[in-house]
């Protein structure tokens, strides 16, 4: 796959890390310019979730590119709830729009059965500059089809709380080490004030953006999006408890 027709294949590669970008984009252009030296700079297309990390990601990008004068970077920055829907049609239907994207962990062993996604092994096998082991094995696992890597990461995420010592300790707080959402609750209350914000979760409507930590508040009350015969539990009393204690 030559610089030329780079967007030929109907398989796309899921790589949110740059260093294996360089590796991959380098031997695609390797044949491009052909025998006649006067071929153009390939565009590689990278659609990428608008948020920190990217941001630094594109600052990469003018290294890259002067280390590798035939190849120009271009990343597309997208709120996660528009990349999701973008990057899902572009793979389904085959247009070829973007070269590579970022995407969760819930996609990759889907997206990778219907062969939407390259299997990176055989890149990563070639990149002695890569150490796959040293991965954290959960996410490596979660971004792997049939024992092979579909997706590397850029970053990783979890939910934690975090608070402030000092503000529970002039509230006569103590959090526990292990605490119930209701002490939680009952924290940030006593905390609350006209300057003080007694905590911060997210609102905005969206996947990434609130349903994704509303998951560990439903995980806790014991709510499941389904049972083990596929029928939806959204209605359920964990759902309308978890939500309304959200809310």
């Amino acid at each position: 796959m030559d610089g030329r027709n780079l967007r030929s294949s109907n398989r796309r590669l899921a790589i949110p890390i740059f260093g294996l970008l360089i590796a991959l984009a380098g031997a695609a252009c390797s044949g491009g310019a052909g025998g006649g030296g006067g071929s153009s700079a390939s565009t590689i297309t990278l659609a990428a979730v608008d948020n920190p990390s990217m941001a630094d990601l594109k600052k990469l990008v003018p290294d890259f590119e002067s280390s590798h004068s035939g190849i120009k970077v271009n990343i597309v920055t997208l709120p996660e709830d528009q990349l999701r829907q973008q990057v899902t049609q572009d793979v389904a239907a085959k247009s070829g729009r973007y070269d590579l994207f970022t995407i969760g962990t819930y996609e990759v062993p889907l997206w990778a059965k219907k062969g939407w996604i390259e299997n990176l092994s055989p890149f990563i096998a070639k990149d002695s500059s890569y150490a796959p082991d040293d991965l954290i094995p959960g996410i490596r696992g979660a971004l792997s089809y049939n024992s092979n890597l579909y997706a590397v990461p850029f970053y990783g995420e979890s939910s934690m709380l975090m608070y402030r010592k000092d503000l529970l300790s002039a509230a006569g707080v103590n959090m526990p080490d292990h605490p119930t959402w209701d002490q939680v609750a009952a924290a940030a209350k006593a905390v609350n004030s006209s300057t003080v914000n007694g905590i911060c979760l997210r609102g905005l409507p969206g996947w990434g953006e609130q349903l994704a930590p509303l998951d560990t508040v439903v995980n806790t009350y014991g709510g499941r999006w389904f049972d083990q015969n596929w029928n939806a539990q959204l209605t359920t009393q964990p759902w309308h408890d978890a939500v309304t204690f959200y809310v």
